[in-house]
């Protein structure tokens, strides 16, 4: 009986308490008449009273049985209720427990979760309009690469340099597409497979002060501030590799440090402090003091005289305007024509000057003043004056006096000259002042003297 009960569920319950009030309803209609005009039978001379009797009695009998069968019905009925309930849900067991039998609670949950995500109106406007076209594609895309910065105190801060061009990549894209009315709207990536991995490109941005205040670059030209010491490594008590004068051009090579910087000094490398170096920028002057210092390096006693001082005009004119002991201001009036000798003659112009200092006295001898002859040209010892020879003015003596040391006295035998002549070399001996002194001057401390106006006249440049 058990068995039959737990096989059976609420809904057969009523079903079996349905057919039991209808079986209940059939025995009720058998036991009244079967028709209105049904009667029982009785004698004529009772019938009036009879049947008023006889209908009150059945009235009674038909009420109680009805009230009879509907009151049993009803307890039946809530026997077989509660009997089901307890089929149903049986003691040990609450609502929540056997209802969860029958749902899961994680899907329900899930489920509302979800629900609330929905968006109803995309749903419905997605799925009305029949223009609204989905597509997966695949296909080769770029990839874009990344730049990637890093400090550089070898640049001026914040000058950045690009020191690897970035290169694109490539990789299949996998993809869904989403058009409205052939325009493309969205699309939804799947998948992605790297076929060529991208190049970052590089870039060293400057972070160096003392580059960037005098705008110069590692293997530029900066010029020394004072005579100063290059060292050996970058530390005061390091040894000293060589002397470097004051408006000296080097060249940087490296920055190990804002305080100290590798140079380079006529192919001799070594250490100075930043402190003791400028730049054109931010020492306009001295590119122009530089080119004056690097000539009088070249200025010594043994210097090539074959020629010329690479001195500019404006150097001339400075050298030989206001010389003190120039009284007749002979060499000032003059000084073009030493200029335009040595460029035509290939010839140290200041050498050709000192040695006309020298054998007139600044311009105040008699040859010189008498025959224009600054130099004494073609003189003998026995008679100096007489044989001298005696020029129109200055400038043609100090012509014809550096005609005659380019091919007499300076350059071997052969080299080509001026006028496409060449060297015939009589007294040449070598092309310095010692050479010349050898046949030209019967003094041997002839070079010396000449020297010495030479560096004075150098010595005016600065």
């Amino acid at each position: 009986m058990l068995d039959n009960h737990n096989n059976r569920n609420l809904s057969d319950v009523f079903k079996e308490l349905q057919q039991m009030q209808e079986n209940a309803q059939v025995s009720s209609n058998l036991d009244a008449p079967h028709s209105k005009n049904q009667e029982p039978k009785v004698p004529k001379a009772k019938r009036s009273f009879a049947f008023r009797f006889d209908r009150n009695i059945n009235a009674s009998t038909s009420y109680q049985k009805s009230y009879d069968l509907k009151l049993s019905h009803i307890i039946v009925g809530c026997g077989i209720l509660i009997v089901g309930l307890a089929v149903l849900f049986p003691k040990n067991t609450s609502f929540t427990q056997s209802y969860a039998k029958e749902v899961n609670m994680e899907e329900i949950a899930e489920y509302e979760l979800n629900r609330h995500r929905l968006n109803i109106q995309n749903i419905i406007s997605e799925n009305s309009d029949m223009d609204r076209v989905k597509e997966q594609v695949t296909e080769e895309r770029e990839v874009e690469f990344i730049t990637e910065y890093t400090s550089n105190s070898s640049l001026p801060r914040g000058e950045e340099i690009i020191m690897q061009e970035g290169a694109l990549g490539k990789e299949n894209v996998t993809a869904v597409k989403t058009y409205e009315n052939g325009d493309f709207v969205e699309e939804i990536i799947l998948s992605k497979e790297k076929l060529v991995e991208p190049i970052s490109k590089v870039i060293d941005v400057g972070t160096s002060d003392f580059l960037a205040k005098h705008k110069v670059h590692i293997g530029d030209m900066m010029y020394f501030v004072n005579t100063a010491n290059l060292k050996e490594a970058d530390k005061e008590d390091s040894a000293d590799v060589a002397e470097v004068r004051q408006y000296l051009d080097v060249k940087l090579l490296e920055l190990p440090s804002e305080e100290w910087c590798k140079v380079s000094f006529d192919n001799v490398e070594g250490y100075i402090k930043t402190s003791n170096l400028t730049s054109s920028y931010t020492t306009p002057n001295m590119p122009e003091k530089n080119r004056i210092q690097r000539l009088l390096l070249k200025v010594n006693i043994d210097m090539e005289l074959n020629r010329t001082s690479g001195l500019t005009l404006n150097d001339y004119k400075k050298i030989f305007t206001g010389l003190p002991n120039d009284k007749n201001k002979i060499f000032q009036d003059n000084y073009t024509a030493f200029y335009n000798a040595e460029k035509k003659y290939n010839i140290n112009g200041i050498f050709l000057a000192s040695i006309a200092i020298h054998e007139s006295g600044w311009g105040t001898s008699q040859i010189a003043n008498d025959k224009k002859n600054l130099f004494g040209y073609g003189s003998y010892d026995a008679t100096p004056y007489e044989s001298s020879f005696e020029f129109e003015d200055y400038a043609e003596g100090i012509e014809t006096v550096a005609k005659s040391l380019v091919k007499y006295y300076l350059n071997p035998s052969g080299t080509k000259i001026y006028d496409g002549e060449t060297a015939a070399a009589w007294y040449y001996n070598a092309p310095t002042l010692k050479g010349v002194n050898t046949r030209y001057a019967s003094d041997p401390e002839w070079h010396n003297k000449v020297f010495k106006y030479m560096e004075d006249l150098y010595n005016r440049l600065q």
